[in-house]
């Protein structure tokens, strides 16, 4: 018996976020969850928060990768809490436990993250106007930019 792979997608971004970056990422997170992946973030506000309610409205599965020693920091639509206790460290577990991984928007933080993906040969798509960073692929739209990261995954 074969159980088909599940993707875990990444979805970095800053702790905070304008309206329109919020309204990118939950796209981004509704079509993960149609997609029938899992998100992985960091599990706090901002475009984390905003891309898990996306995922959770359209059925899907959230896992927040919290950079505190307490679950209950996580943003109300994560379903799963992994409580790390490592501050931006933490960053490298969402990187490590994503398949692919799309940016919106961000700051230092998501830099940070661009940064250990591409070191750790993982593709990153990226919102257009967000980053343009050689290895980062851009999409023009949250929906093109999940379209992209499945013909990728799909390979």
């Amino acid at each position: 018996m074969t159980q088909e792979r599940k993707f875990q997608v990444g979805v970095i971004g800053a702790g905070t976020c304008t309206p329109e970056e919020a309204q990118a990422a939950y796209i981004v997170g509704q079509e993960i969850a149609r997609r029938g992946a899992v998100l992985v973030c960091g599990g706090l506000g901002g475009v984390m928060e905003a891309a898990c309610q996306g995922s959770k409205d359209a059925g899907g599965t959230t896992v927040g990768i919290v950079p505190t020693s307490r679950k209950e920091d996580a943003n109300p639509y994560v379903d799963i809490a992994i409580v790390t206790n490592m501050g931006h460290a933490r960053n490298a577990i969402v990187v490590s436990s994503s398949d692919i991984l799309i940016a919106v928007a961000g700051e230092y933080g998501t830099l940070c993250e661009i940064a250990l993906g591409l070191k750790m040969g993982k593709t990153i798509v990226s919102l257009a106007g967000g980053w343009d960073i050689e290895g980062v692929v851009t999409a023009k739209s949250p929906g093109l930019a999940v379209d992209t990261a499945f013909k990728i995954l799909l390979q």
